[in-house]
């Protein structure tokens, strides 16, 4: 297996959480995305890590995402929605429009985390008319207060796992595919 570079964006440190774990799992480099990030041609997969603003990713990674070109890509987030909700489902697509020319995106994986204080302070100020102010709404922060949690960090190590076995059947595949001539 190749080199996997590891690369997030974070506000209250979710991401980062689970871009450990991931990057932990595959043995790959950890950076920021703030980081002098080297040249990811060097690297056989490229893991980007990113939390939800407004429904996409956050305005760091989306800078960054059209830099990265014939890659393999895995895309992961965190958020304070329910895990594979249609809010996590859409960022993912949402990221996926902004990568560059020639990427191959080999999965996917997103993890429920705390919601930033500053944001929650902000829906509540904005009073009963805030549609994000809702019972429900306060709910679910709360249980999103404990994510990251240890089972989601198991969770994104076992994805590593599949997302490598994932790429040595593929790999046996390309090598006794009949070739067209």
């Amino acid at each position: 297996m190749g080199k996997w570079a590891v690369i997030y964006s974070t506000v209250t440190g979710n991401t980062r959480t689970v871009a450990e774990a991931i990057a932990r799992a595959s043995d790959g480099d950890l950076f920021n995305v703030n980081d002098n990030i080297p040249n990811l041609e060097e690297y056989e997969v490229i893991a980007i890590g990113y939390w939800l603003k407004r429904g996409g990713p956050d305005p760091l990674t989306k800078n960054f995402l059209p830099t990265v070109r014939n890659a393999r890509v895995i895309l992961f987030e965190t958020h304070g929605t329910e895990d594979g909700s249609e809010h996590a489902v859409t960022a993912f697509a949402r990221a996926a429009y902004l990568l560059g020319a020639g990427c191959d995106i080999l999965g996917t994986f997103d993890c429920q985390g705390k919601v930033n204080p500053a944001l929650i302070e902000k829906r509540k100020a904005a009073g009963a008319d805030d549609p994000h102010n809702t019972v429900d709404s306060v709910e679910r922060w709360e249980r999103a207060s404990t994510h990251p949690d240890e089972n989601d960090l198991r969770r994104a190590e076992d994805f590593v796992e599949k997302i490598k076995q994932k790429m040595i059947l593929r790999q046996k595949y390309l090598s006794t595919a009949p070739t067209k001539g």
